[in-house]
């Protein structure tokens, strides 16, 4: 089976999981410690960083 690739950077991955409290679960067990509901957490705070992002180049332009 075929490994999955990230969609989020390591880094942004780390940054996210750190704003959010849980970093020290990664640290601890990796990746695959994090509950399912922190996985989506995560998603949603890139998904809301992402939107952020754009409304500020939109209103650059």
């Amino acid at each position: 089976m075929a490994k999955k690739r990230s969609m989020m950077s390591e880094q942004l991955k780390v940054e996210i999981a750190k704003e959010l409290g849980f970093y020290d679960v990664v640290e601890r067990e990796g990746w695959g410690g994090i509950k399912s509901r922190d996985a989506g957490n995560m998603v949603k705070h890139a998904i809301e960083m992402a939107n952020r992002s754009l409304q500020q180049n939109q209103n650059n332009l």
